[in-house]
């Protein structure tokens, strides 16, 4: 089932399949072309303007919240916590992503996370987020949850919320690369009730 979904470190992946979808893409060394590109939120190793240019074609469609899109220049569609549409034939699901008890994502900011229907496959992308009502209610085959602590859900939190959600599988983001080490990612995966993947940065 992940086969199709590559990590490209931190919280940034690219989906293959019927098109190539891209969330939060920073840091790439170089890149395939993206039909579609979805942001999380305004946060620098979110919304990369540079890293969006470099895998922007004039036809591809670009998703954002609107703190990021008048960084990224030319055609945004901005989006809302609640919201679904339809993107070059992709099904999206909004779904909120915020923190409870810190301030680093506040609830009022509007940021977002994705259910990304690809290749009949259901793929949530939860961006910054803590477990709150809104993750627990998501229903995907695929989980990506941040698992770094601090900025997002600890290992642990990430654990509940990915047993509440009941994936196929669940991949651990959002360490490794500024907040976050392996061994919350072997945290999460011992603590989950589901099957957890622990896939190397491509």
């Amino acid at each position: 089932m992940l086969q199709n979904v590559h990590w490209l470190g931190h919280a940034s992946f690219k989906l293959t399949g019927e098109k190539v979808v891209y969330i939060d893409p920073w840091q790439l060394e170089d890149g395939e072309r993206a039909d579609v590109i979805l942001i999380t939120h305004g946060h620098h190793d979110h919304c990369s303007p540079e890293d969006v240019a470099k895998i922007r074609r004039p036809d591809t469609a670009v998703v954002a919240t609107a703190d990021c899109a008048g960084e990224l220049g030319g055609t945004v569609q901005v989006v809302k916590p609640g919201e679904q549409l339809t993107v070059k034939g992709v099904a999206i699901e909004i779904v909120a992503a915020y923190n409870v008890g810190k301030a680093f994502h506040p609830r009022e900011n509007g940021w977002v996370g994705y259910v990304v229907t690809l290749n009949g496959v259901r793929i949530y992308h939860a961006g910054d987020t803590d477990r709150t009502p809104e993750v627990d209610a998501v229903r995907a085959n695929v989980a990506l949850l941040p698992v770094g602590g601090k900025y997002t859900m600890t290992a642990t939190e990430a654990a509940a919320a990915a047993n509440a959600i009941k994936p196929d599988v669940a991949v651990p983001m959002h360490w490794g690369s500024i907040v976050g080490q392996r061994a919350d990612a072997e945290t999460f995966r011992d603590k989950a009730n589901v099957p957890v993947q622990i896939i190397e940065p491509e």
